[in-house]
């Protein structure tokens, strides 16, 4: 290593690898394509491509199915997500009116207990 401003050597930084992506018409067209290839054919039609077998294997499957498309990776947007914070603020709402019948019952009950021991004073 030699160093080009005499205090720090020289050093080499390696690209960050990123995942390859395929668009929907590229895999239907190497799918198609493999279907057509004779024995022996589709080796030499991944090479080409650059390409894993897994990758056919995958599409093909997609394909057949009907589900060969353009994905993108990572978590799906909930569609629902404006209802669900509509649902929780409401859920919380009733949580907090459910409290405040407790504390009401509770106190009705300790009245209640109250009167009665009143009474039973008043006949003694």
């Amino acid at each position: 290593m030699t160093a080009t401003n005499g205090k720090h050597p020289e050093t080499e930084v390696q690209p960050r690898a990123t995942r390859r992506r395929f668009a929907a018409a590229y895999k239907r067209k190497v799918v198609e394509e493999a279907a057509q290839c004779e024995h022996g054919e589709l080796g030499a039609l991944l090479r080409r491509e650059g390409l894993y077998a897994s990758y056919l294997t995958k599409w093909r499957e997609e394909y057949a199915t009907g589900t060969l498309s353009d994905k993108s990776r990572g978590p799906r947007a909930n569609p629902d997500a404006a209802e669900v914070k509509r649902l929780e603020r409401e859920n919380a709402r009733l949580q907090g009116k459910l409290k405040q019948a407790e504390a009401i019952i509770e106190a009705q009950k300790k009245l209640a207990r109250l009167l009665e021991s009143g009474q039973e004073d008043e006949t003694l």
